[in-house]
């Protein structure tokens, strides 16, 4: 288990976290908001690591007996709730923690809830476990890790403590690709564009061995884009399920590209462009579109990865970007 000092930018949660321990001042419930790998389990885990520490302190001392069970994910005052499906039911909730909260910690002075896809709970299950929350025991403490915050019942945000993860610096993301990684400065420089702020996704993109092959592809589609016809472009992105990388993600490194054309467009700046190789591409589609084409492409990438999560039909989806790609 790492420590705080560990985290790459969310200070204020931090610094939040360690005065609540300090102070003796720990909420019943919390609610860590943020994107997929933004970070929010590393907190959440630190949290929890710290109010079972032996020692006591604002941080977990990683020494003691406490501190290894909580690595290993083996303490018995620490409960895991998981959601395997696209939702968390209310059997769940009134198994893992309604029935389990009223037995007393074994042997720490809290008994820790972590419940990870909070937001993924039917309406049942959150009013079951509004009952818990409104009168837990003294020892309780449950945190609710969301990406969607807004999906929680206005009777749970009510009933606990906020925590919003914001976005990292673009500086502090590269310094430790760079540094802690050994990655290189280009590579670096995409990564951290391509996170938009999440450290989680620069690093899973960094960690991908197939990250030159990802990168040459993206290329080769937003070269070629104007030209395919519909069913290869189809192929083209659902190839790229080969390398593990979601489709969202996808898309971003599209975004990436599109925001250096409306980035040379507007200040003929080659510096501050992401995709230093593909400058005579990004030159001459800054001259061919318009601010407003380029803004409804960029606003149709958004579109697009929220209808994908809303399961709406994959190759209706794709049908609709690329005929807005391929007209403007």
């Amino acid at each position: 288990m790492d420590s705080f000092k560990d985290v790459i930018g969310h200070k204020n949660v931090i610094s939040y976290i360690e005065n609540a321990v300090r102070q003796n001042k720990v909420s019943h419930a919390y609610i860590l908001n943020g994107a997929r790998g933004s970070g929010k389990n590393m907190l959440a885990m630190l949290f929890a690591g710290t109010l079972l520490c032996e020692n006591q302190g604002a941080d977990p001392c990683n020494e003691c007996h406490s501190c290894k069970q909580v690595d290993s994910k083996s303490h018995p005052d620490l409960i895991t709730i998981e959601s395997l499906e696209n939702s968390i039911g209310v059997d769940v909730i009134r198994t893992k923690i309604n029935n389990d909260i009223m037995i007393k910690p074994y042997q720490g002075p809290y008994k820790i809830y972590i419940i990870d896809g909070a937001d993924r709970m039917t309406e049942q299950a959150q009013n079951a476990l509004l009952k818990t929350i409104e009168e837990p025991p003294e020892y309780a403490v449950i945190l609710l890790l969301t990406e969607n915050a807004e999906k929680l019942l206005p009777t749970i945000t009510s009933r606990c403590v906020m925590l919003k993860l914001r976005n990292v610096k673009d500086t502090l993301i590269k310094k430790y690709l760079m540094e802690k990684m050994g990655v290189p400065d280009y590579k670096a420089e995409m990564c951290t564009a391509f996170a938009q702020g999440n450290i989680g996704r620069a690093v899973l993109l960094a960690k991908n061995e197939k990250y030159d092959a990802i990168r040459e592809e993206a290329v080769n589609l937003l070269r070629n884009i104007r030209g395919m016809e519909f069913n290869a472009l189809l192929e083209a992105v659902r190839h790229i399920h080969a390398y593990k990388l979601d489709v969202e993600e996808y898309f971003d490194i599209i975004m990436i590209w599109y925001r250096d054309v409306l980035m040379y467009k507007a200040t003929r700046d080659v510096d501050k462009i992401v995709f230093k190789e593909l400058i005579p591409e990004i030159r001459e589609r800054a001259m061919k579109s318009s601010y407003e084409g380029i803004e409804l492409v960029l606003e149709s990438l958004e579109k697009s990865k929220a209808r994908l999560r809303a399961n709406v039909n994959f190759a209706l989806v794709m049908e609709l970007l690329f005929l807005t790609i391929k007209e403007n």
